[in-house]
This record gives C-alpha cells, sequence and structure tokens, in this order.
C-alpha cells in the first residue's frame, strides 16, 4: 500500500499499564492510577444521577450540531453559538485544525516538550514543524516571533503546558498575540483552565473580539471527570469555526457524551470544590519538593513534574511496584522528571510515602 512517508518514523500511541494490568503482573491488591490527569473525585453528583436514568434512543444519530451543549456554553462564555466547534476530545480538534490548515509548504511552531499531538499531527499532514524549547517550562514566546515567518499556518500554545504544568501570565500572552499575523492561527489548548487558580490570571475569551486569529480549545475530560464520555470543544471567530466545521465529521461526538457534557454544566460549585482540592494537595507536593531538595515545576494544573532520583524509567517502576502509576519524563522530553496527577488526600499521602521509598533506595532522603 502506498502509505504516507511520514507514517515510517511514527509509533502509534502507547498507552501506560492499565490497573487491572498492573494489579496482575505485580501481584497487588490496590493500584492507584496517576499517569493520565484524570479527577480523582469523578463528576459531579447531577451527572451521576442523571446516568442511573438515561435514556437514550440508540436507533438514532446524535445531533450533529450539539444544540442543547452549544446553547448552554454559549451563554456560559457569553459568545455566539456559532463560535463553538465541538470534538471527540480536544484531540479531535486538534487533528481538524491540522487537517484544514497544515499540509506541505506550510509550518507550524510549537513549545519542546508540550502536548505531543500537536507534531504528531502536523507530521502526518507533510507540515515543517518548528519546535522552540521551553525556558524552565515556560513558553519561550520570543522564541517563537522569531521561528514564525510568512509560511506559517498555526502556533500551538499549550496553557497551562503540558507536561510541566507552566502558566503562561497574561499580559505575555496578550503582548505575544499583539505581534502575531492576523493570518496565523493561534491555539490556545486549555484543558486544564478550570484548575488554575492565579488570580491575575485572566480568561482569554475575553480576548477573542480583538484577536480573530486566535482558538481555544477546552475539554470535558480533566476538571469535569468525563474523560470516557470524550467532549471537547473550541471557541472562536465564527468564520474560522465554519470552516474548520467543513473538515469535522457529522457526527462525532456521541449522544451520552453529549446529554452529560450538558448535565456536568448544571453544577459549577463541583468545579470549585475540586479545583479547591487539588489546590490544597498541589501546596503539599511544592512543600515536599522543597523539603527533600527536588525540582519541581510550578504548576497550575492537576499534575506536577517532579525531579527522581536516577532514571525517570527506573523510577516509574519502583512506584509501580507499590501500586502508583505515573508517566516517565523519558516518554515526554523532560528525563529525570515524572508526571504524577493530583490525587486525593488519602492518594497524595500514600504517593509521597512510596516517594520516600525510592529517595531512601537512591540514598538520595533528606
Amino acid at each position: 500500500m502506498n502509505w504516507k512517508k511520514a507514517l515510517d518514523s511514527m509509533q502509534p500511541y502507547k498507552p501506560g499499564r492499565s490497573i487491572d494490568e498492573a494489579k496482575r503482573i505485580y501481584g497487588l491488591d490496590d493500584v492507584v492510577k496517576l499517569a493520565s490527569n484524570e479527577n480523582p473525585y469523578g463528576c459531579a453528583p447531577s451527572v451521576r444521577d442523571y446516568l442511573t436514568s438515561a435514556a437514550i434512543q440508540h436507533e438514532l444519530y446524535p445531533d450533529g450540531y450539539a444544540g442543547g451543549l452549544r446553547k448552554k456554553l454559549a451563554e456560559k462564555h457569553g459568545v455566539d453559538e456559532t463560535s463553538l466547534l465541538f470534538g471527540n476530545g480536544s484531540d479531535e480538534i486538534i487533528m481538524i485544525i491540522s487537517r484544514a490548515l497544515l499540509g506541505k509548504g506550510v509550518n507550524t511552531v510549537m513549545a519542546t516538550p508540550t502536548f505531543p499531538q500537536y507534531a504528531h499531527n502536523a507530521r502526518i499532514e507533510g507540515a515543517e514543524i518548528r519546535e522552540v524549547p521551553l525556558k524552565d517550562g515556560h513558553h519561550d514566546l520570543e522564541g517563537f516571533l522569531g521561528a514564525i515567518d510568512g509560511e506559517t499556518a498555526v502556533a500551538w500554545l499549550c496553557n497551562p503546558n503540558n507536561p510541566t504544568g507552566n502558566l503562561i501570565p497574561s499580559d505575555t500572552l496578550k503582548g505575544f498575540l499583539e505581534q502575531v499575523s492576523e493570518n496565523i492561527l493561534v491555539v490556545l489548548d486549555e484543558a486544564y483552565f478550570e484548575y488554575i487558580t492565579g488570580s491575575e490570571h485572566i480568561d482569554s475569551i475575553s480576548w477573542l473580539e480583538k484577536f480573530p486569529n486566535v482558538i481555544i480549545l477546552r475539554t470535558f475530560s480533566k476538571a469535569y471527570g468525563l474523560a470516557a464520555f470524550r467532549v471537547g470543544y473550541a471557541i472562536g471567530d465564527p468564520e474560522v469555526i465554519s470552516n474548520l466545521n467543513k473538515v469535522r465529521s457529522p457526527f462525532n461526538n456521541n449522544s451520552l457524551g453529549l446529554a452529560v457534557a450538558e448535565k456536568a454544566l448544571e453544577d459549577e460549585a463541583f468545579i470549585e470544590h475540586c479545583r479547591n482540592l487539588n489546590h490544597e494537595q498541589r501546596l503539599r507536593f511544592t512543600k515536599y519538593a522543597s523539603d527533600n531538595k527536588l525540582h519541581l515545576f510550578d504548576s497550575e494544573t492537576n499534575f506536577v513534574l517532579i525531579a527522581v532520583p536516577g532514571d525517570a524509567d527506573d523510577a516509574s517502576e519502583k512506584l509501580l511496584q507499590q501500586g502508583f502509576i505515573i508517566r516517565s519524563g523519558n516518554a515526554l522530553g523532560t528525563p529525570g522528571y515524572i508526571r504524577v496527577t493530583i490525587g486525593s488526600e488519602e492518594q497524595t499521602s500514600n504517593f509521597l510515602k512510596a516517594f520516600d521509598t525510592l529517595l531512601q533506595s537512591e540514598g538520595s532522603a533528606v
């Protein structure tokens, strides 16, 4: 078969170990998954109640317009309904943007390391990838401006960034947007928006009127606790959204996913509760790293990137043997670190005890 040449050097996405697999391999009774930045508190009670009685007409296609969810999100964010695009998770929206704008003869600019799906999709489309190294975990926006030229089609900003967790200061971000040509689509991937606690952060939706070349990605997979339903959305200028909709599959969101996402929007108190609990446990990681003289990147997300003694793969394996599934930084472009989802108070306490054992085994305990 005549496969695209770009596929020769690529690998399929490789998920981490599942809880059941880890239990079987290591003979464990309890395993905690802290690898995929899921919400340890699940979803809102109203969503759980809805799922016990939801009646979906399985023989009918989903609402391709996502009318109910579209109306509620438009009201929530104060935007027109035509400003919204829905995807099977924000992953699909990244793919839609790449398919619509990227190809041979154009380039795309992104940080490194950052969310790998930007480069993954750009490579499939045959676009030139220009990666700008992070500075202390932060986007180097001056470096972005230096990398952008007349052939740049898309600039990707993961904010807060995955895997470091760092947030671009709002004034810095706005200054960058003011210098980018209106012919370039700037993607603000805000998958972890609901976890931000910084008081000076400005909601980027308020900038859309001034910057019609900006599109914002958000998701129900993280703070809303609906990762299994795969619902993401984008907010942008209606003309941008209209063109992206030409690439979108007609029924890309399933009926149940749309329904539970709509229900989840009714319980903002749950999101605030999760944000507060997450912040409390994030502070515990900050203190632990300081007490043990370990580098920890500033995070405004529900995960932390923390230094480990020795090799990150070895550290991940030792923590897995103690019942914790995390992500090795070797796979994320951050050797010497592991990325850990911030769990509940009990999960954090048990994880830090396991980390103590790791430090002791390496002779690194303070």
